[in-house]
This record gives C-alpha cells, sequence and structure tokens, in this order.
C-alpha cells in the first residue's frame, strides 16, 4: 500500500479506442499526471527474471496477474513520487489500463480515490484492430502485429475488463465517444476531467 490515497480519473475503454493516445497528451498539460500500465511494462527490461515473467504474459495478448500488477504498479508511482515526475498535491492521476478487472478495483481502491471513470467508445471493433496494427507496425510492437494475439485482447477486454464498469456508481461514469479526432475527443475529455482537477487542487491548497 502507498503511503497515501491518490486523487485519480480512470481512462477506460477496449484495446485501441485511445486511451494511452489522449493519455499521453493531457499528461503533458500542466496539473496532470498519465500512468499507463501497457508502458510500464514495456518499459521493463525484458531480461530480468520479472521482466521475462511479464513478457510471458504480455506476447500472448493475456492480462499479467493482479498481484503482480499491483506490485509492479504501486513501486512504479513511489518511483514517480520519489524523482519528481509525479506531485500528488499538484497533479491529478489518469489511470490508463488499471483497474482491468474487478478484484483490481478492490486492490487500488487501498491507493486511488478515483472520481470520475472515462469511458471512452468506439462501436467499430475493426477499426480499433486496424488501428492497433498499425500503431505495432510504427512502433515496432511485435506482439499486436499479430492479429490472432489482437483478437484475443479484445475477448479477454469483454471477459475480464469490461465489468469493471458495474463496479463504480453509475454517476461517477461518463461516456465520451472517441470516432472524432484526437483534439475533438481531448477536448471532451478536458471538459469532463478540468472540475476534478480544480477540485483536486481546491483541496490541496
Amino acid at each position: 500500500m502507498l503511503d497515501q490515497r491518490h486523487t485519480a480519473v480512470l481512462l477506460f475503454g477496449p484495446p485501441g479506442v485511445g486511451k494511452g493516445t489522449q493519455g499521453g497528451l493531457i499528461g503533458n498539460i500542466p496539473g496532470f499526471r498519465h500512468v499507463s500500465t501497457g508502458e510500464m511494462f514495456r518499459s521493463m527490461d525484458p531480461t530480468t527474471p520479472l521482466g521475462k515473467k511479464v513478457r510471458s504474459f504480455t506476447r500472448d495478448g493475456n492480462f499479467v496477474p493482479d498481484a503482480l500488477t499491483i506490485q509492479i504498479f504501486r513501486a512504479f508511482i513511489e518511483d514517480d513520487i520519489n524523482s519528481g515526475r509525479f506531485d500528488p498535491k499538484e497533479e491529478l492521476l489518469l489511470l490508463d489500463g488499471i483497474p482491468r478487472n474487478a478484484q483490481q478495483v478492490e486492490f487500488i481502491a487501498a491507493d486511488m480515490d478515483v472520481r470520475l471513470v472515462v469511458h471512452l467508445v468506439c462501436r467499430d471493433e475493426e477499426k480499433m484492430i486496424r488501428r492497433i496494427r498499425e500503431r505495432a507496425e510504427r512502433e515496432h510492437r511485435v506482439d499486436d502485429a499479430r492479429e490472432e494475439v489482437v483478437r484475443h485482447r479484445f475477448d479477454v477486454y469483454r471477459q475480464q475488463s469490461a465489468p469493471v464498469l458495474n463496479c463504480y456508481p453509475p454517476d461517477m461514469i461518463v461516456d465520451v465517444p472517441a470516432d472524432g479526432s484526437p483534439a475533438e475527443v481531448m477536448r471532451d475529455l478536458l471538459n469532463r476531467m478540468i472540475p476534478i482537477q480544480n477540485e483536486h487542487l481546491a483541496q490541496n491548497e
């Protein structure tokens, strides 16, 4: 468990819907800190025992087990704070990729005060699959270049991740269409996140 609970907004939605893109854009705005578990896992040294263990799950499109995910996530946040990359009083956390299932909702409740769940919505699954594969080619993500792995990720999302929305009160969840341009989607996200950010900053004055 971390030393204190941190105010957070969840960026939620299926693979390829744009969580990483939007989180990266908004994370560059002062007052926001974007934390992506996907980036967290990909940044791990694949030659270390822990890196190899994580890789054994992610290469086939499966989730890293909950206990291991939470262990790595907590260490990552602590390192972010100690290194000055994240100031809990001045910045609102944008969580991308955690919690991935109902069990992780319970785990992070000890560490995170989730104020809002932003559900990015795109009804065209084939469009998201194409987006993931194009990104894989650009960024040399070998796993996401395999169509069977990408489609398996959607199956895992439907079975394990989608039920996360049932773990939060309906009035905490907002649907945001992800079909517009990145600028339009970012505008819609900021319209919902800025009030949460202002509340957080006011509480820490």
